[in-house]
């Protein structure tokens, strides 16, 4: 069956899986009637549209939301504090980027382990998993005297934070009636803002503080290693209440043949949705899948039962090889390539490439493309001074504001800090040239460092409040525009402004530009979080938003490295290759089917 046909036969509410006998129902007054008892019987969507919207979904909305920004956190700790961890760890420049790519790389194995496993498994159990792995793991790293252990510790909780981000929008889209879907979705996305501001404020307040460090045994606990801590405890929070109190997906529990439990999901969400009504929710005696759909999606289900119950069963039966495990667990990405998904994943592949590629890519170094902008000129007139280590060639960006590596770099510091209208000199502790301990001198003003940190944690301010015009225009227009328009806008839109980069001249223009194009590119990615899990049916949703999530980080981290190296020779290309990888991404969105108020499958 064509891709077309099979599109206009996801809203067809018959080929739902019902509440109660199928082969005995019938459509009466637009719903099916059980001939046998005289019940009404609904579909999936006509059951949680029955539920009602109220105080289940604001808390579901809460919950999952703080999950969304405990991740944005985690990712965000590393680049705060480097800082100082850098003198701590003894870590050169090359150890900074290993540290910085390491959690991508856990996100990149996360993201399709975790993804395929909520598929097969349920969405509840995973996230409360991959959220303790990243909470747990990221606290360890607090205690890690040594680069290359906090390097694995953090790799290891990239891990968690991997498997979290696609499975909690597949759980939280699985409660929501099609009708507000895109908004609920756009709002859940907005929290990552709320996490970037969270990691922020949290290093602002932390890290600065030497009165924070204390003795640990042989370990110096310094305020870096608190503010790791910190970091950890949404994800351990999360995670806790999902365990506790949270329910499985209902649309999971169907699929997965429990009709119990997704009732018993249902109730209580109608009760919480209709306190005080003595109405109940409308029995129901059993559910059963529809088998219609599963025969178009080329063998994704099949008239044994579906694949999440065969699968369990030979779990039971057999112990799996490594081999026979490792295809099972490939097997979704091969059927996201099949008809009649074929076309919507290749599209996604370009367009999650394309947007990681520069959104990772031209983010990591605005802060250098900055520096370049303070002195005059285009950020492509100037050669990198990066190579050189001493803090007179730089600004307050994060990993360059605390390390000092010279007593000549010392003196130029203070000749231009007693130019300034601060007169007030202290005692201020620096890591030595030879990262062997500290080194006490006299006369540089910790003004001057705190005025640095206020600087770089006020920019992650702004740049994080820049998101929020993106967020409220993807709320107001997700259900009456569309995902695809809006990816399509975003992308092209945000391939425009990275031209505008040759056109920046002072810092605050520097400062101006990260803003746009922060506001700019945040509309693709909840436009992303909404159509993602529109495009795929219940058993392969959670894999293919892990799967597109790992192709994004292989493009970070790609993104990354051809900065890196083509920044100082030939800043023009990088910079190019992001405008013309934002803009295939925006025209491919142009080919995504229509998924408007769409029903899940």
């Amino acid at each position: 069956m064509t891709e077309s046909v099979l599109e206009e036969g996801l809203g067809d509410t018959a080929r739902q899986p019902l509440l109660g006998n199928p082969d005995a129902s019938v459509r009466k007054n637009g719903r099916n009637f059980d001939e046998e008892d005289g019940q009404t019987r609904f579909s999936y969507e006509e059951a949680v549209e029955e539920t009602g919207f109220g105080l289940f979904h604001g808390a579901l909305l809460v919950v999952c939301g703080w999950a969304n920004a405990s991740d944005a956190v985690e990712i965000l700790c590393v680049s705060f504090l480097l800082p100082t961890a850098r003198c701590d760890l003894l870590l050169s420049s090359s150890d900074m980027g290993l540290l910085t790519a390491s959690i991508f790389l856990g996100m990149m194995v996360g993201g399709y382990v975790w993804g395929y496993l909520a598929d097969q498994r349920g969405r509840r159990r995973v996230l409360v998993l991959s959220l303790t792995v990243n909470g747990v793991f990221g606290a360890l790293a607090s205690l890690a005297p040594m680069f290359w252990l906090f390097l694995l510790l953090r790799f290891v909780s990239g891990v968690g934070v991997g498997g979290s981000i696609p499975v909690i929008f597949s759980y939280f889209s699985e409660f929501q009636a099609r009708t507000r879907r895109g908004v609920m979705i756009s709002a859940l996305a907005t929290f990552w803002m709320a996490g970037n501001i969270l990691a922020a404020g949290l290093a602002w307040l932390v890290i600065p503080s030497t009165s924070l460090s204390f003795q640990l045994g042989s370990l110096q606990f310094q305020s870096w290693r608190l503010f790791v801590v910190l970091c950890s405890i949404p994800s351990l929070s999360s995670a806790l209440v999902f365990g506790l109190v949270m329910p499985e997906s209902p649309k999971f529990l169907m699929e997965a043949g429990r009709e119990a439990e997704a009732i018993a999901v249902f109730q209580k969400m109608f009760m919480f949705n209709h306190r005080g009504d003595t109405k109940p929710f409308p029995p129901a005696l059993w559910m059963s899948r529809s088998l219609e759909l599963g025969k178009e999606l080329s063998g994704l289900k099949t008239s044994r039962g579906s694949p999440l119950l065969q699968l369990w069963k030979r779990h039971k039966k057999t112990s799996l090889n490594f081999l026979h495990c490792t295809s099972q667990g490939l097997s979704p990405i091969g059927k996201l390539f099949t008809t009649p998904l074929t076309s919507r994943s290749v599209i996604l592949f370009v367009i999650f490439f394309s947007i990681s590629f520069g959104y990772y890519g031209l983010w990591m170094w605005f802060p250098e493309l900055f520096k370049r902008t303070e002195d005059g000129g285009s950020p492509c007139s100037n050669v990198s001074r990066s190579s050189s280590v001493h803090p007179e060639n730089h600004t307050c960006y994060p990993v360059q504001t605390a390390v000092v590596l010279s007593s000549n770099s010392i003196k130029l510091l203070i000749n231009s800090y007693n130019n300034s209208i601060v007169t007030q000199q202290k005692d201020v502790v620096v890591c030595s040239e030879r990262g062997e301990g500290a080194v006490s001198l006299i006369g540089w003003s910790v003004y001057w460092l705190v005025f640095c940190l206020f600087t770089v944690y006020m920019e992650g301010f702004v740049t994080a409040a820049a998101n929020l015009p993106g967020n409220i225009l993807t709320i107001l227009l997700m259900d009456s525009v569309g995902g695809k328009v809006l990816i399509s806008f975003s992308l092209l839109v945000s391939g425009v402004s990275v031209f505008f980069i040759w056109l920046v001249k002072t810092k605050l223009q520097s400062l101006a530009m990260s803003c746009l194009f922060s506001a700019v590119s945040v509309i693709s990615w909840n436009a992303l979080d909404v159509i993602g899990v529109e495009l795929y049916p219940t058993q392969l949703r959670s894999s293919a938003l892990g799967f597109f999530t790992g192709v994004g980080r292989v493009a970070a981290i790609l993104g990354n490295l051809v900065f890196g190296q083509l920044l100082d020779t030939s800043c023009a290309i990088p910079i190019l290759l992001v405008a013309a990888l934002l803009f295939s991404g925006g025209l491919s969105a142009i080919l995504l089917p229509r998924t408007l108020q769409t029903e899940l499958t």
